[in-house]
């Protein structure tokens, strides 16, 4: 093992850019838990994934890569001898995981932050001169490709033209040069002041990460926090105060009560307010959380339901030495709601009669799995809720069922089964193979299905996983019509080992490992590995293929198949696919919202292949002008209002502001659900058309 990175973070620290006008920031260094942690989960992924992958030099180097690629994935910060100094170590840290010991990713990390210090100072040394906007000049938007700098000269030319492309936009949104600076100068200096927050569980999070997804790209290691993030994810609650914080200007700010929740209930917060000490208790001591980080502020507020927290606060109205006041709060439990199941109803017009089609929207396949093995009958599960919702949309009278699963990551694999036997009742839904070949047939065993009228699903990319279960176990069953964009292809099965039960260690320290453990395949035999489900009825969408999806990944399992599993499938939807196409071609082609959607992801896609933009003022005008007066045309036919693009990022703008943007997309009008929605009116129409032609020929029949 060679011992030149033991000197590599001091290299750098010493030699600093002439620009730098800060002090280094703080020098991070491994805790002995962490390298443990390591050790632990090396023997755990060698042993126990579906795909074998040895912690040899092989890994060692893609390890290498992925955690380099995290740090600076667009090729901005690094010089290319920091990196060929880095990769001077890229065989090495299988060896220095299995000795516990973790400085080579450390002194990448140092090097990682006094490269952003660098270029943040640098950039803010650029804002003191005028930039020329008449010459003919492009910025590269897509450098994950690109080669890192050279030199520093070649970096500050890479960053002269960042700071004046950020300088165009502002100035494009109509901002004087005076704001323009100020914006500018408080952006960068927000990404310096992020930097000195970094702490050694950051650095370790960032490094297990490009381990784990070494092995496969949905292997990943929850330290502490992000162990807790995602058991809120699942449980879809928590204890605390009900309040969704941010951080603006270094205050922890209330953005949204949650109705019911505590803070909403007391009267004594409104949004906007900011927090500036947190105490324990009726009469712990406050302390100061003022430019504190956001995940620190949240988890000093969140705790056991039923206990007391004390906040500082400054009013919303109040200036920065404005009068504080301190309020108590009892915490509580919090439903996450807007990530649970919800419903609506759309009346879609299908000739002469109107349908009425039920959209359930299904965030994430959220499941309580610690109060279900607790016995609680109660526990939060999407199909239960799905269930409910079902039942109001038969009270309603609903002719048909709309499942939208766009951007649902997936979740919990029994909750995927589940929600399917809500509507194809008893039968297998999923075939799972483990690491030793053996396949195992997971099936409903809901005696009857709860809705068995017409129905379809709404998938986009972002659709994977347990969305991909449950819309390829609809579409083989026959028994709904599957709209969209293909789905991500993730057909593999994680489980979350806690690495702490395994040694038997009473203190979490060593945090959970997400271990793909099984491929799972469509009851037809095949699998949505890397090829997703592909829609019935194809609708446009938005993301680039090439950048997002399992095909993205160079490590992803290959496709394969099965035997099918016994099971009945229906030729329903298929009789009809040929009448439902027809329809949704002839119906597209008169729709202008559809038509100017096709013209946008038409432009997107154009803009990406082209991978640069114009520095040149005259040009980007013109290209304004042409954007504005397609809204402009939007808005006198009534789909939605000019968002624009006032150049400034999240956080630049007032709070009302940053609300009001984010209402109004939500708001916009959705046109793919619309078609989707259509596209079910018809399906059901065509339904009820079979229906009663069967129903008079069986009539003619009995009356012979």
């Amino acid at each position: 093992m060679r011992i030149a990175y033991v000197f590599f973070g001091a290299f750098l620290a010493i030699a600093q850019s002439a620009y730098a006008e800060v002090a280094s920031p703080p020098v991070l260094a491994p805790l002995k838990r962490q390298a443990q942690a390591a050790e632990l989960s090396a023997q755990f992924l060698s042993r126990y994934s579906y795909k074998s992958v040895p912690l040899d030099d092989a890994l060692s180097a893609r390890i290498m890569d992925g955690f380099i690629k995290s740090l600076d994935p667009d090729r901005m910060l690094f010089l290319q001898a920091d990196v060929d100094r880095f990769m001077s170590d890229r065989n090495e840290i299988d060896d220095a995981i299995e000795r516990k010991d973790l400085k080579i990713p450390f002194a990448i990390f140092n090097a990682y932050e006094q490269r952003v210090v660098d270029r943040m100072n640098y950039a803010r040394s650029l804002l003191k001169q005028n930039f020329d906007f008449s010459a003919q000049e492009n910025y590269s938007v897509l450098r994950d490709k690109e080669p890192w700098p050279q030199s520093e000269a070649e970096s500050n030319e890479l960053w002269r033209k960042r700071v004046k492309s950020d300088w165009l936009r502002l100035k494009l949104g109509g901002k004087t040069d005076a704001a323009i600076r100020e914006t500018l100068d408080k952006r960068y200096e927000n990404t310096l002041e992020r930097v000195y927050k970094f702490k050694s569980d950051d650095v370790f999070q960032s490094f297990m990460d490009a381990y784990a997804t070494s092995i496969d790209p949905h292997t990943d290691y929850f330290g502490a926090a992000a162990s807790a993030d995602f058991n809120v994810s699942m449980k879809l609650s928590l204890f605390g105060i009900g309040a969704v914080l941010q951080e603006r200007d270094d205050y922890t700010t209330i953005r949204e009560l949650v109705p019911g929740g505590p803070a909403q209930l007391s009267g004594k917060l409104a949004v906007g307010d900011r927090i500036t000490g947190v105490g324990q208790g009726k009469d712990g001591a406050i302390k100061e959380v003022v430019g504190t980080r956001l995940d620190e502020v949240v988890q000093m507020i969140r705790g056991k339901k039923g206990s007391v927290v004390r906040l500082d606060i400054l009013p919303a109205d109040a200036g920065a030495d404005g009068t504080h006041r301190v309020i108590s709060l009892v915490r509580d439990k919090i439903s996450l709601d807007k990530q649970a199941a919800r419903k609506t109803v759309l009346s879609v017009k299908v000739g002469e009669s109107t349908r009425k089609i039920g959209i359930i929207t299904l965030p994430v396949f959220y499941e309580d799995f610690e109060a279900k093995r607790k016995g609680d009958e109660d526990y939060k599960s999407a199909s239960r809720d799905v269930a409910k919702l079902l039942d109001e949309l038969k009270e309603e009278k609903v002719d048909s069922v709309l499942i939208d699963l766009r951007n649902n990551g997936g979740g919990s694999l029994d909750e995927a089964i589940d929600l399917t036997g809500l509507f194809i009742g008893n039968g297998p839904v999923v075939q799972q193979r483990g690491s030793d070949g053996k396949v195992e047939v997971r099936s409903s065993e809901l005696a009857a299905p709860v809705w068995t009228g017409s129905m379809g699903v709404l998938i986009n990319r972002g659709s994977a996983s347990a969305s991909e279960i449950f819309a390829a176990a609809i579409q083989d069953y026959g028994r709904g019509v599957i709209v969209g964009e293909p789905s991500f292809g993730k057909g593999t099965v994680q489980t979350v080992v806690d690495l702490d039960q395994i040694v038997r260690n009473s203190k979490p320290e060593y945090g959970e490992l997400k271990v793909t453990i099984a491929q799972f395949f469509r009851v037809n035999g095949g699998t949505t590995q890397l090829r997703g489900v592909t829609p019935d009825i194809s609708l446009p969408g938005l993301s680039d293929p090439t950048s997002f999806g399992e095909t993205s990944y160079d490590n992803a399992l290959p496709w394969a198949e099965i035997k099918p599993a016994k099971y009945a499938p229906a030729d329903t939807v298929t009789t009809l696919l040929p009448t439902l196409q027809s329809r949704h071609d002839a119906r597209i082609k008169s729709d202008p919202d559809f038509q100017r959607l096709l013209k946008d992801i038409a432009d997107l896609k154009a803009q990406r292949e082209k991978g640069v933009i114009s520095l040149n003022e005259a040009e980007r005008r013109k290209e304004a002008a042409a954007r504005e007066k397609r809204f402009k045309d939007r808005a006198e036919a009534g789909d939605g209002e000019d968002l624009g693009d006032d150049g400034l990022e999240a956080g630049e703008r007032s709070l009302s502001a940053d609300i009001a943007i984010e209402n109004a997309r939500k708001n916009a009008k959705d046109v793919l659900l619309d078609e989707a929605a259509a596209i079910l009116a018809d399906e059901a129409d065509l339904q009820q058309g079979v229906l009663k032609a069967a129903t008079k020929q069986t009539g003619k029949t009995d009356g012979k």
